[in-house]
């Protein structure tokens, strides 16, 4: 008899942030800790995340305006305006550029 190798399916690398399966290119390794894989959608949230604390504690002119355009981006989501109609496509496209 020989023996078969068995060969398992490996799964596809998850985000540690909203934990949905991407390919391996598409995700953002930590430098102290490779195992760590973030997708960019949850890089770019958890960037603005770090700067609004950073803003906290060392306000400035330009945080106080980030934090104006924080609370606009908050109320557009609130009323659900950026999934609505041609509204919501332009609102996107702007929070593209967005800090």
């Amino acid at each position: 008899m020989s023996a078969q190798a068995h060969h398992e399916p490996t799964a596809a690398p998850t985000c540690w942030c909203c934990g949905k399966a991407f390919p391996e290119h598409e995700l953002t390794r930590l430098g102290a800790h490779p195992e760590v894989g973030v997708c960019l959608g949850c890089a770019i949230y958890l960037k603005r995340r770090a700067t609004v604390q950073r803003d906290e504690h060392h306000p400035t002119p330009a945080s106080r305006l980030r934090g104006g355009i924080d609370t606009a981006r908050n109320a557009v989501i609130r009323r659900g305006w950026h999934e609505r109609g041609p509204l919501a496509a332009l609102l996107r496209r702007i929070d593209r550029f967005l800090p």
